[in-house]
């Protein structure tokens, strides 16, 4: 199996490792209950709010020591947490929060993560805030700390984007990779781009079905927000993606004529055209999804406009209750059952499914209860019977397949060579002929498709094969070659058989007998190929 998706993922590991670290330095820690937080989504919406308001600071390009993250807690704490805490237990709860939470008591933080290209863990460096030494009024000595770019990533990857605006912000940078070449890069970019758009299209799927359930379940604000960010994402992209499919395709091009005409290509050559032909490929397929969004599109709007009508005219009919409104009015006043018939007219206007045949009810019809009661049946319950009469009933039914066996291989010997369809012609002008050959359709199904497997059948090498292996005594079951060997050895008109072959004729017409019975009992006419036998 091919594990191209895998490639980078240490890469990904580094995003889920920062989420990692930080809950395993948060959880079980008893310093969180000395100043009230109890609960884990308690801290850690703490500690991502002091890491927003780190990454403030750090934008803002301003001094962030533990003095203004302790005014920063101490005043969200008063409007919003309601703790009972001091500017001092402040104080001491951002500088925990800061020293063993983010920086782990001042250890370097790793996060193991698997190569798949190098076939190991690998350790990646996590590093949420980093620290310089700043000086307050040119006098006072202090620790600032701001966001390191594991941090920004972090706090990045918590705020969803729009659909079109990161469709519109990884068609950017895919851009960028194709002009500088990069393709390696530009093939994460293709696949990122074409997972939005198989998202979009499983939204759109979902709710359609919602709708489907029940519209008022769906708003309109979703509704319009839904089909607003999909037509935008695809006006803006859908232009683009099939000039960088055209742009590829002849970079594509390129390389293959200088492959060929100009000189081999060199180590780097190869792996992009490799990257091209990866990118090319999934190009198309986000063309087909931007297709079949578009198509969603306007099947979401038929069902939800149709839906909603429906709703609409059942506001409009008018409900009663059938018992005080028809049933008691009747029974007080017998007088109204004249007019009851302008009630029930309705419920018949629609056309009868099911058709009635009058001439039957007509017949006489024959009390079948009594038929079963004059044919009494005497039923065992010994085991022994039962494996008997099973192991006979085997019997008979192999005895039909070595009978109708011997009778196809007669009609062949006749001619050397005889086809299904002539074989048909002659066993529908004898009935008796026809009940040996085809007793049961499964039973003449089975033997035609062993010839058909076995092709070419060398006795000879059946009696070798036999006489190699061990056979059980007593199977009850159609064995082609064992049959074969029987009648050939028991029939002196088959005594002189040394090859069968059996080929399906696919250009002949259909071959057709009629009036032949299944193991069901059901009587029909069966219709099949036409193969062509051959005896040697």
């Amino acid at each position: 199996m091919e594990v191209e998706f895998l490639k980078n993922f240490n890469l990904r590991m580094k995003k889920l490792g920062s989420y990692a670290l930080i809950c395993k330095n948060s959880m079980f820690k008893s310093s969180w209950k000395n100043y009230g937080f109890n609960e884990d989504y308690e801290y850690l919406n703490l500690i991502f709010a002091v890491l927003l308001y780190i990454m403030e600071q750090s934008l803002k390009d301003e001094n962030c020591t533990l003095d203004d993250i302790a005014v920063f807690i101490d005043d969200i704490n008063s409007k919003y947490f309601n703790k009972s805490l001091s500017f001092e237990q402040c104080k001491n709860l951002g500088e925990f929060i800061v020293n063993t939470i983010l920086c782990d008591d001042g250890k370097v933080m790793y996060f193991k993560g698997f190569n798949f290209e190098d076939r190991e863990y690998k350790d990646i460096h996590i590093s949420f805030i980093g620290n310089k030494i700043v000086y307050i009024n040119n006098v006072v000595k202090r620790t600032s700390y701001y966001l390191t770019d594991e941090g920004y990533s972090l706090l990045l990857s918590t705020l969803e984007m729009e659909n079109n605006l990161r469709l519109t912000i990884h068609e950017l940078i895919f851009k960028m990779h194709l002009e500088k070449a990069t393709y390696d890069r530009a093939v994460e970019d293709i696949k990122s781009i074409f997972n939005i758009l198989r998202m979009q299209l499983q939204k759109m799927e979902e709710a359609i079905r919602r709708i489907k359930e029940n519209a008022l379940n769906y708003s309109v604000e979703e509704y319009s927000d839904l089909l607003q960010g999909n037509m935008e994402s695809l006006q803006e992209t859908r232009g683009k993606f099939k000039n960088y499919k055209e742009h590829v395709d002849d970079r594509i091009k390129e390389l293959k004529e200088k492959d060929i005409n100009i000189k081999r290509l060199d180590e780097k050559e190869l792996d992009n055209l490799k990257y091209l032909g990866i990118i090319s490929k999934y190009l198309t397929r986000t063309i087909e999804e931007q297709q079949k969004i578009l198509n969603s599109h306007f099947n979401l709007k038929n069902i939800y406009a149709r839906e909603l009508r429906e709703i609409s005219s059942m506001a409009i009919i008018k409900r009663f209750n059938i018992t005080t409104e028809i049933f008691d009015k009747i029974l007080e006043d017998s007088s109204k059952l004249d007019a009851i018939e302008k009630v029930f007219r309705p419920l018949f206007n629609m056309p009868i499914e099911k058709k009635y045949n009058l001439n039957k009810s007509l017949q006489y019809q024959k009390v079948i209860k009594e038929k079963e009661v004059e044919d009494d049946e005497l039923i065992s319950f010994e085991d022994e019977d039962w494996e008997r009469e099973k192991e006979e009933q085997a019997r008979r039914k192999l005895l039909s397949y070595k009978e109708a066996l011997r009778v196809l291989l007669e009609l062949i010997c006749d001619k050397g060579e005889t086809s299904l369809g002539e074989i048909s012609k002659i066993v529908e002008e004898n009935k008796s002929l026809k009940e040996i050959l085809i007793p049961k359709v499964e039973v003449f199904r089975e033997i035609i498709i062993e010839l058909l497997k076995g092709k070419e059948i060398h006795i000879q090498e059946l009696r070798e094969e036999v006489s190699a292996t061990l056979q059980e005594s007593g199977q009850l079951q159609f064995q082609l070659n064992e049959v074969l060997l029987d009648l050939v050895e028991e029939e002196p008109k088959l005594a002189h058989i040394k090859t069968i072959k059996a080929d399906k004729l696919f250009n002949n017409e259909k071959v057709k007998f009629s009036e032949v019975s299944s193991e069901k009992g059901k009587v029909k006419s069966v219709i099949c190929s036409d193969v062509l036998f051959n005896i040697s």
